[in-house]
């Protein structure tokens, strides 16, 4: 029994594979990574079976290629072209699992956990990466010609095209004419710009939110207080008040002077 075993590894190892089965692989369809984190992927063969190796292949126009194995008698083993990239997370004969650290674009695709039983063939799961990425929103408020309406716009930056959403502390505030713009950029991201109007009357200080979405990845989101924006058009009243005061102070200055020099004159005058 033991040469049958040694045999039927020795066929995994230069592939020639049984058809492949799927009917008792949990996996994940989908993992979502930002770029620079770790994916991490895992299979678990949910009948029992005899394991003789798992294999993890990144798949690619259909083709698998081996990037990381374990099995019973040599362990674990991550392929060479692949040991930066690829790390055991936990290692087992019914259930494994890798991660793919600092992920990055070329990371995307579907990878494939291959459990090597004897003497029934491969049992096959499929996972597929997304990469996506995403940047902290920028948000700009300024006012508009009317005293009760301000200009609010945010721009977010990732891929794919991020949505970008609005939101207003004050429920008596309310945001119109809307309008969204998205820009290409040369590294492949997108930049995606939503402005509107914000109008109605500002009690007290108000905040506005901005929030970026990528997928269904958790969301960036910054917030602005309209009352820092009004300060500086305050600031500015401030400065032409001083500037008038500082005018009426040199007139006054000035006629004083002309005063003295007419009294000194006039005494000289009379002496």
């Amino acid at each position: 029994m033991m040469r049958q075993d040694v045999l039927i590894y020795l066929l995994f190892v230069c592939r020639v594979l049984p058809a492949a089965l799927t009917a008792v692989i949990q996996t994940q369809q989908t993992v979502l990574a930002a770029v620079g984190e770790d994916a991490e992927f895992s299979c678990q063969l949910l009948e029992t079976k005899d394991v003789l190796q798992v294999t993890w292949q990144k798949i690619s126009h259909d083709v698998g290629t081996n990037v990381a194995t374990y099995n019973k008698y040599f362990g674990q083993r991550v392929h060479d072209g692949f040991t930066d990239k690829f790390e055991f997370k936990y290692t087992g004969l019914q259930n494994c699992s890798i991660v793919i650290r600092n992920v990055i674009e070329q990371d995307e695709g579907c990878y494939r956990c291959l459990f090597n039983t004897y003497p029934e063939g491969a049992f096959t799961g499929r996972t597929c990466l997304q990469v996506y990425e995403l940047h902290e929103p920028v948000v700009d408020v300024r006012e508009s010609n009317s005293t009760e309406e301000w200009v609010v716009s945010c721009s977010a930056t990732g891929r794919p095209a991020p949505t970008v959403t609005l939101s207003v502390s004050q429920q008596d505030l309310n945001f119109s004419q809307y309008n969204t713009v998205s820009v290409s950029n040369t590294n492949a991201t997108f930049t995606v710009t939503t402005t509107a109007v914000l109008s109605g009357s500002r009690k007290h200080s108000t905040q506005v939110g901005c929030a970026a979405r990528v997928l269904s990845a958790p969301q960036r989101e910054v917030m602005v207080m309209i009352s820092e924006v009004k300060q500086v058009h305050a600031g500015n009243d401030d400065n032409d008040d001083d500037f008038t005061w500082i005018i009426v102070l040199g007139a006054v200055i000035c006629v004083c002077i002309v005063a003295v020099v007419t009294i000194l004159a006039n005494r000289k005058k009379l002496l």
